[in-house]
Parts: structure tokens; C-alpha cells; sequence
């Protein structure tokens, strides 16, 4: 279900995608107030080969489409790195998120490391501690510190929001951005 000017209710899944450590946030969103369903880390590193982890994935990733029955799904795009096997791996196991959504019929979305953290810090160079401490500022709520690639898919989960209600672009003719974020939510900030 697509969010309306009258602020149709929907639930976001983010996905910071990983073959060690796979992340995960869901949100609901009703009108501007945003709600933390659940968040996590699936722990990948037990499983010594490919094959598990992926099985894994799969089964945990099914599992909390099948559960929350998300509106959407926001997925960290592929980046460049020095190391192409880990390219090659965490592009399966986004190749694999998007097919789990597309068999359930969800539209997925994807948004760059540096668009997430633009969108939830206002810097697309934030440390993964800014970006959580951000997340909770948003969603009003502690969360685990240790937990960043949870924090992460929450912030994923957050782009997405902004982006699909254009906080950060023009309404009306005027700009709306941080600013006008903090003065309309002065609640939201601590």
C-alpha cells in the first residue's frame, strides 16, 4: 500500500545486506509518526559454508516478509570495494532479498550507502554511530548499540520514508529539509 496525502498506514522492511552479518529493521509509518516493529542481526559467522548461510537468509528473511507482511522493501545497493569475492557474495545475497520480495509481490527499492546516510545524518560520510544515534532520535527509541547493522537497516528503512514523502524536497514551493524536520518535530530531538 502506497502512503497518500492522508497518510495511509504502511510497514517498511530494511535490509543492510551481508554474508557475515545481515541486518535488519521494520518499521511502521502512519502518517509522520514512525514505529519500530522489530529489529536485528542475523549472525552469519557460525556457518561455515556459502550454501548455509544463504539457506539461512532465505529462511529468516521469508520468515519476517511472512510475519509482518511489509508494504515495502528498502535494500542497501551494491558498492565498490577492493575485495571482489566479498562484491560477488553480498551481490547474491542482494540478488536474493529482491527475488523473496518480487515473489511476494513487494516493490524493493534501492538506495546507496551515501543517500542512507545523507537522508538520516544529513552526512553521506557519517560513521555507522552517528547514523545510529540518528535512528534514534527518529524513531524516539534506545537501541542496541552493538547492534549496527540493525541500526543500519532501520536507517535504510528511514531513507525510504523520507524519500517516498519528500522530506527533503519541494512541497508546496517551499523547501522542505532539516530544518524544517526539527521545527515541525521538536519532540523528536534530544
Amino acid at each position: 500500500m502506497q502512503i497518500t496525502s492522508s497518510g495511509a498506514e504502511k510497514i517498511i522492511l530494511g535490509i543492510d545486506p551481508g554474508t557475515r552479518f545481515l541486518g535488519y529493521g521494520l518499521l511502521k509509518v502512519d502518517k509522520a509518526k514512525v514505529t519500530v516493529l522489530q529489529y536485528g542481526v542475523l549472525n552469519l559467522t557460525k556457518y561455515t559454508t556459502q550454501g548455509a548461510k544463504f539457506l539461512k537468509i532465505h529462511e529468516r528473511v521469508l520468515g519476517i516478509i511472512e510475519e509482518f507482511l511489509p508494504d515495502e522493501i528498502a535494500i542497501e545497493s551494491p558498492f565498490f570495494g577492493k575485495n571482489i569475492q566479498s562484491m560477488l557474495k553480498l551481490g547474491r545475497v542482494q540478488g536474493m532479498v529482491m527475488s523473496l520480495a518480487f515473489s511476494k509481490g513487494i516493490p524493493i527499492v534501492e538506495y546507496e550507502p551515501k543517500k542512507i546516510k545523507q537522508s538520516v545524518t544529513g552526512n553521506g560520510n557519517a560513521s555507522k554511530e552517528q547514523v545510529a544515534k540518528m535512528v534514534e532520535v527518529i524513531t524516539g527509541i534506545k537501541l542496541d548499540a552493538k547492534l549496527f547493522d540493525a541500526t543500519d537497516a532501520l536507517g535504510i528503512a528511514i531513507c525510504h520514508h523520507f524519500h517516498q514523502n519528500n522530506i527533503s524536497s519541494s512541497v508546496k514551493g517551499t523547501k522542505k529539509g532539516w530544518g524544517a524536520f526539527v521545527s515541525e518535530n521538536p519532540e523528536r530531538i534530544k
